[in-house]
C-alpha cells in the first residue's frame, strides 16, 4: 500500500510501537550531515593547500553547502507531508551520499563548491523529516527527552567530526573526510527503510512564487555579504554593485513576507506558526545559533592550525571537552525539560556561550598555552546541552500534526539562515581585521593565501589579534539569543494517547 493510499484512509495509521527505533535510524543521517560541516571545518586549510584556493574560495565550499541547504528547506518540509517524510528522508540520504563521494573526487575548488551544493540539496530533503516525524510519533510529555537524543547526536557528531577530519587529513588527505561518508550513508539508508514508519500523508498545493522569491532574496543576499570584500563593497559588473545586489536581496525577501502573508490558498511560509510566542522565540534563538556555530569554527581552526602550527587532529582535540559535555549532558536536559521551563536553561545557555567565546577571544593570543583552550571548550559543552534541545521542545511542543512538515520546514530554515549569515559575515569581519591587525605582504599577497602554513612569530602575534577580536563578534551574538529566548514561556503539555 503506498503512501498516498494512506493518506486517503478515514483512519490514520498508528505510529509504530516504539518510536525510538524509528528515532534511531533517523538520526544517523543527522548524525552524518553534523559531522560533514565539523569534519570540513578542520580541513580548510588543507583544502586551501590542496586546491590552490584563498580564503573567499574555501568560504564557500561551506557557504554554496549552506545556501543550497536553506534555500529548499521551507518546501521539502510540505513535501514531507505530501509524499511521506520517510520518503523524503531516504531520497535526500542517497542524493547527500551520492554528493559526498562526488566532494571527494573533486580535482578543483569550482567543482567542490558545486558537489557541495548538492550535498546541502539533500540535507534540505532530509533534515525536516528528523524533527517532523519527531513531532508526530512522540507526545509532547515524551518530546523533551526525544530531542534530548537529538542534541547529544549533535554533541557526538561536534566529536567525531573533527577527531576524525583531523586524523583523515593526516593521513590519507582531505578527501577522505567526504569519502567516509559513503559507507555512514549506505548503512543509515538500510536502517531507515526498515525502520522508519510510513506516516500519513497529507495533500498541499506548492507556493512556486514564494520558492522563487525566498531563493533569489536569499541568494543576492548572501553573495553580496560573501563577496563584498573582494569587489572592494564597489562594483561587481555593469551596473551591478555589491550594496545594490544586498539592497535587492532585502527587498525580495521583504516581497516574500507580504506574498506569504496575501496568499489564500496555502503559501509557504504560514505566517500563523509565528502566532505561537515559543515557535517565534525558539525560531529567532535557533538562528542565532545556526550563526555562532558556523562562525566560531573560522577563527578556532585558523588560529590553532596557522598561528600556532598545530596539525588538523590537534586543533580537533581541542574540542574534545565541548563534544563529550554537549553528548552527556544533553539526554539529562531533555528529560528535565519534558516536566519544567525550556526558558531559564535555554537562557543560561546562551549566556554562558558568551563566556566561552568570550575566554576564547582572550586565551587566543601566543603567550597562552593552547592547552588553556579545553577550557572555554567546556563551558561550550555545557552551554550547548542547554540550547539545542529546549529550543528544539519549545519550538514543536504546540506544533498540531498537520503543521508538523511546515513548522519543521522554517524551523531549520530559519536555523541554516542564520548559519548562512554567520558563515558570510565572518569572512567579512575577519578580512577586515586582518587587514587592520596585519603588516602589508609584499607583492600584494593577503592573508587568504596563507593556508596551511605556519607563520613566522612576527606575524602569529598580529594574526592572533584578528582571530581574536572576530572571535569577540561571536560573543556578542550569543546576548542575542539570550534575549529570544527569555520570550519563551512553559505550560504543562498533556500526553497524547495516539501520533499521527
Amino acid at each position: 500500500m503506498t503512501e498516498d493510499t494512506r493518506s486517503r484512509k478515514a483512519v490514520a495509521e498508528p505510529p509504530a510501537p516504539n518510536p525510538y527505533r524509528a528515532l534511531w535510524a533517523l538520526l544517523i543521517g543527522f548524525f552524518m550531515i553534523l559531522v560533514d560541516s565539523t569534519i570540513v571545518s578542520v580541513a580548510i586549510p588543507a583544502i586551501m593547500t590542496g586546491l590552490d584556493a584563498g580564503i573567499s574560495e574555501v568560504i564557500w565550499v561551506t557557504s554554496s553547502y549552506l545556501l543550497a541547504y536553506a534555500v529548499p528547506l521551507l518546501i521539502t518540509g510540505r513535501m514531507g507531508d505530501r509524499f511521506g517524510p520517510r520518503r523524503l528522508y531516504l531520497s535526500g540520504l542517497a542524493v547527500f551520499t551520492v554528493a559526498s563521494f562526488a566532494c571527494g573526487w573533486a580535482p578543483t575548488i569550482g567543482i567542490l563548491i558545486a558537489a557541495r551544493a548538492v550535498q546541502g540539496l539533500g540535507a534540505s530533503m532530509l533534515t525536516p523529516q528528523t524533527m517532523a516525524i519527531i513531532t508526530r510519533t512522540f507526545p509532547p510529555d515524551r518530546r523533551g527527552a526525544a530531542m534530548g537524543l537529538w542534541g547529544s547526536t549533535a554533541g557526538a557528531a561536534i566529536l567525531v567530526g573533527p577527531i576524525a577530519g583531523g586524523l583523515l587529513v593526516d593521513t590519507l588527505g582531505w578527501e577522505w573526510i567526504f569519502f567516509v561518508n559513503v559507507p555512514i550513508g549506505m548503512i543509515g539508508f538500510v536502517m531507515a527503510l526498515r525502520l522508519v514508519p510510513r506516516l500519513p500523508t497529507r495533500s498541499h498545493r506548492m507556493d512556486l512564487a514564494g520558492v522563487l522569491l525566498s531563493a533569489i532574496g536569499m541568494f543576492c543576499l548572501v553573495f553580496g555579504i560573501e563577496e563584498g570584500e573582494n569587489y572592494d563593497w564597489g562594483t561587481i559588473t555593469g551596473q551591478i554593485t555589491v550594496w545594490r545586489l544586498i539592497g535587492l536581496g532585502l527587498v525580495v525577501m521583504a516581497l516574500f513576507v507580504i506574498w506569504q502573508k496575501v496568499n489564500r490558498r496555502e503559501p509557504l511560509v504560514p505566517l500563523s506558526l509565528f502566532a505561537d510566542r515559543n515557535f517565534s522565540a525558539a525560531g529567532t534563538a535557533i538562528t542565532v545559533m545556526g550563526f555562532v556555530t558556523t562562525a566560531m569554527a573560522f577563527p578556532m581552526i585558523l588560529y590553532a592550525q596557522t598561528a600556532r602550527g598545530l596539525t588538523p587532529t590537534e586543533s580537533a582535540l581541542l574540542m574534545l571537552p565541548m563534544a563529550v559535555l554537549s553528548g552527556v549532558l544533553a539526554p539529562v536536559v531533555g528529560q528535565y525539560i519534558n516536566n519544567h521551563s525550556a526558558r531559564p536553561v535555554a537562557v543560561s545557555g546562551f549566556l554562558l556561550l558568551a563566556v566561552s567565546m568570550g575566554l576564547y577571544a582572550y586565551l587566543m593570543q601566543p603567550r597562552f598555552s593552547v592547552l588553556w583552550l579545553l577550557v572555554p571548550s567546556a563551558l561550550m559543552g555545557i552551554a550547548n546541552a542547554g540550547i539545542w534541545g529546549p529550543l528544539s521542545v519549545s519550538a514543536t511542543r504546540n506544533l498540531p500534526p498537520d503543521r508538523a512538515g511546515a513548522g519543521s520546514g522554517v524551523y531549520n530554515t530559519i536555523r541554516q539562515v542564520g548559519a548562512v549569515i554567520g558563515s558570510a559575515g565572518i569572512a567579512v569581519f575577519m578580512q577586515a581585521r586582518l587587514t587592520a591587525e596585519m603588516p602589508a605582504m609584499p607583492g600584494g599577497m593577503n592573508m587568504g593565501q596563507v593556508g596551511s602554513s605556519t607563520l613566522p612569530a612576527f606575524l602569529a602575534e598580529p594574526f592572533s589579534r584578528a582571530m581574536s577580536q572576530s572571535t569577540m563578534l561571536i560573543a556578542a551574538i550569543c546576548l542575542l539569543g539570550a534575549a529570544a529566548a527569555l520570550l519563551l514561556v512553559w505550560r504543562p503539555a498533556p500526553a497524547r494517547a495516539t501520533a499521527q
